[in-house]
């Protein structure tokens, strides 16, 4: 057996071959950040009054306006909505939201609570951590994988179905049994040719450590990885439950939650701005304010001889502003019904990028239940169900109330309960997360939900680029059309991230600087 046939068998018994490759030291790890400005001179002084009109005051035309400002540039900002941040959008006591469908909601969350109805995490090497700490923005940590918290999968086989599960229960007992079959897999002489005895015994010896494996028969028997039925005190060292059985495990379909704590975009060391996700966007905005104008709706973006023009409505007048560039930052199904001078293989991209719908409800309770009986401080709960997720809050623990999220939900399944109102919406997340938690319905206090495809101009959440396409149609998204730009996290290999909007900002500010510093 060659490491490549073991790791492809590592990786077929449960998505061990992550783990067995640091095993064997051939793990490595991607970094990067993005279109670097530092030291790019200021076009001021040599040509000054450059002026680019930016469409959209979210995170990428902020951003994009925060760094030509600092380089020289005089920059407008076009918002259609009354407020900036785009999908950074964080709900509190008092907010008011109307969608396309008519339905308006006002959160009646009590004071100091809150629920991040876009963007509620970002990992510590995106390059949003390094905005934070240049505008000022505390952040803290956002408790992204919690063993704590449960998995409950319906509509599967065998003993384990509908019943809900510890995370650390389902998954060292998991790893402990595919240790097993992966020691005993390599402890046969007809690994030997290939598979050094070097290599044998550190995979051995990290099996026996990673699935806790009885050292001399190489088999897994339970682990206090799993935790208790009764916990370790004064007067006794603990009682373990038995452990599952593999085949119960395999049957419950857990495994399909695994993987999520290991993807670079979701590990466990997660941040969030203190106070809400709006907090970088209102930091952001603080330093472009003066020349962001809200209530100007984008009606034409047009190419001119030398440079750019923006036909937009104010109230109800039509206006019209002309600049010697332009970025547009509008989601995309809003730029495919306003008219524009993109090139048509933009035009072909913009038509085909998949801008999805997500869905997500705030629910506050009475009594932070999770914390008090079940003893989950943070972290994600997993479910086959259409709700997907339930989020608990990561700040303001020991509280008397708190707010948490009770679906996360995207495709199909955000689309349906989209269509339902405000209150079917609250009853759609409650009958199903209480099969998790079933003290959901007597601690319920008030809700609030958002629908992206119903916000109005932005009607969407992310997008993810196809990788099919990114060789072909991608590159017409980031390459400047004369001197109309595109910017977003959907024009990023990061969409649906905030780091998408603040490196695709930087990488279009870089174009603009080099175009202009060549004339």
């Amino acid at each position: 057996m060659t490491r490549r046939d073991f790791l492809e068998k590592a990786g077929r018994y449960g998505g061990a071959s992550f783990t067995t490759m640091t095993a064997l030291g051939l793990l490595s790890r991607a970094t990067g950040r993005g279109a670097e400005l530092q030291g790019l001179p200021s076009v001021a002084a040599g040509k000054p009054g450059t002026k680019v009109v930016i469409l959209g005051a979210g995170i990428a035309g902020m951003a994009a306006a925060y760094e030509l400002g600092k380089l020289g540039f005089t920059c407008t900002v076009l918002e259609a909505s009354q407020r900036p941040g785009g999908r950074s959008l964080t709900i509190r006591k008092g907010d008011t939201l109307t969608d396309t469908l008519g339905h308006t909601q006002t959160c009646a969350f009590d004071d100091g609570h809150y629920f991040n109805a876009g963007p509620a995490r970002f990992p510590q090497w995106q390059v949003t951590m390094d905005y934070c700490r240049e505008l000022g923005v505390a952040v803290e940590p956002f408790i992204n994988v919690n063993e704590n918290g449960l998995y409950y999968n319906e509509g599967v086989a065998g003993p384990l179905a509908g019943k809900r599960l510890r995370q650390r229960e389902a998954k060292a007992d998991a790893r402990g049994h595919i240790a097993e079959l992966l020691a005993k897999a390599v402890n046969t002489d007809k690994l030997d040719q290939k598979f050094t005895a070097e290599d044998k015994e550190r995979v051995l010896e990290f099996l026996r450590r990673e699935g806790d494996l009885n050292a001399d028969t190489l088999a897994y028997e339970g682990s206090s990885r799993r935790g208790f039925k009764k916990w370790p005190s004064v007067t006794s060292t603990g009682e373990m439950d038995p452990a599952l059985d593999l085949l119960a495990l395999l049957q419950a379909n857990f495994s399909v939650h695994f993987h999520r704590n290991n993807e670079f975009e979701y590990q466990s060391a997660l941040f969030q701005p203190v106070g809400g996700m709006d907090m970088l966007a209102k930091a952001l905005f603080a330093k472009v304010k003066l020349v962001v104008r809200f209530g100007c709706a984008a009606q034409e973006i047009r190419k001119t001889p030398t440079g750019a023009r923006v036909v937009y409505t104010e109230g109800a007048e039509t206006k019209e502003l002309i600049a010697d560039h332009c970025i547009c930052t509008l989601p995309p199904p809003i730029l495919r019904t306003t008219a524009h001078d993109f090139g048509p293989m933009v035009k072909n991209t913009l038509n085909i990028i998949p801008f999805q719908n997500s869905a997500r409800i705030g629910l506050q309770f009475k009594r932070r239940f999770w914390e008090d009986d079940d003893r989950i401080f943070g972290g994600i709960s997993w479910t086959n169900q259409p709700i997907n997720e339930i989020y608990y809050p990561s700040h303001g623990f020991f509280q008397p109330k708190g707010v948490l999220i009770g679906y996360y939900m995207f495709g199909p399944p955000s689309d349906e309960v989209t269509q339902l109102t405000p209150a079917d919406r609250i009853e759609y997340a409650m009958k199903q997360g209480e099969k998790l938690h079933p003290q959901y319905r007597a601690e319920f206090d008030n809700a609030f939900s958002v629908n992206w495809s119903t916000v109005p101009h932005i009607k969407g959440c992310l997008s993810h680029f196809p990788e099919k396409l990114t060789k072909t149609l991608y590159p017409f998204l980031i390459k400047p059309d004369g001197n109309l730009h595109l910017a977003g996290d959907w024009a990023s290999h990061l969409g649906g991230w905030q780091a998408g909007a603040f490196e695709s900002a930087r990488h279009v500010v870089k174009n603009i600087h080099a175009k202009v510093a060549a004339l």
